[in-house]
């Protein structure tokens, strides 16, 4: 384990532990191994983020995650309880923000409950939406559909949507990839504040390394063919971070020991 830079957290590893994964493997027909002993483990209010090549299991381990796929051995349990299926307390959000056009944002945000508890209780939940979209910066934009959205604003939609059911943990696939660069620090900084806000535990799968050490306190560094978890650097920058600390040294460091590793994992 790598530690660097000043305390952040520091009594994270005593906190709950609200999502834990033991020796977890994945195979694939006879002898595609995808992933192999993967352990994890999510703290209460921590974010967590797993970098690594293209094809070391990153997907495989979030859709282990989010109980769509079983694993082929191994322990998924969480709060207490083992996973084995799609969760309400599972809170999942995508490259694209999967708004439905002919639904409103405040409708599209309530879209879980309605298909979880039905139409009344989507009405009842409106008004824990519209807290929601004051939080994310979206107020005047509740009757908007998303063609009259920017795509920042679409998944800052879809982080209501995600929140709207309470979830234990909210598991973030690549959220701002599509979006340019500005807009994707702009969205980092405000994905911090509204998981601070909340106390929200969260997992992130990037391909930027910047991207998981400014938001992450723990970086999950993933080793090819097979995936496993080749080492777990935590990232001791004070919160809440801002985007000038990735001109600082102890960013840097942080930084290049994640790429060297990576360097070193895919020269094997």
């Amino acid at each position: 384990m790598h530690s660097a830079a000043t305390a952040a957290h520091p009594d994270m590893h005593h906190s709950e532990t609200v999502y834990e994964l033991t020796n977890v493997g994945k195979t694939y027909g006879q002898d595609v191994v995808a992933l192999e002993n993967v352990s994890i483990a999510l703290h209460k209010g921590s974010f967590s983020s797993v970098i690594g090549s293209s094809g070391c299991g990153k997907s495989t381990l979030l859709k282990i995650m989010a109980g769509l796929i079983p694993p082929s051995k191994g322990r998924v349990v969480l709060q207490d309880q083992p996973v084995l299926g799609p969760r309400v307390d599972i809170g999942m959000m995508f490259q694209q923000a999967t708004l439905f056009p002919w639904r409103t944002t405040i409708e599209n945000i309530v879209l879980p409950i309605e298909i979880r508890d039905g139409q009344a209780a989507a009405e009842n939940a409106k008004s824990r939406a519209r807290e929601l979209i004051e939080l994310v910066g979206l107020k005047g934009f509740e009757n908007a559909y998303p063609s009259q959205l920017s795509g920042g604003m679409a998944q800052r939609a879809s982080i209501c949507r995600m929140l709207i059911t309470d979830p234990a943990v909210l598991l973030l696939d690549e959220p701002f990839s599509a979006v340019d660069e500005l807009t994707r620090d702009f969205m980092n900084m405000e994905l911090q504040r509204i998981c601070l806000d909340r106390n929200a535990t969260a997992f992130l799968v990037t391909h930027s390394i910047s991207e998981a050490v400014i938001l992450s306190d723990v970086v999950y560094v993933m080793a090819p063919r097979p995936g496993r978890v080749a080492e777990v650097v935590e990232v001791e920058l004070s919160r809440p971070r801002n985007l000038d600390m990735i001109t600082t040294p102890q960013f840097s460091e942080i930084v290049h020991h994640i790429r060297a590793r990576l360097d070193e994992e895919a020269g094997q």
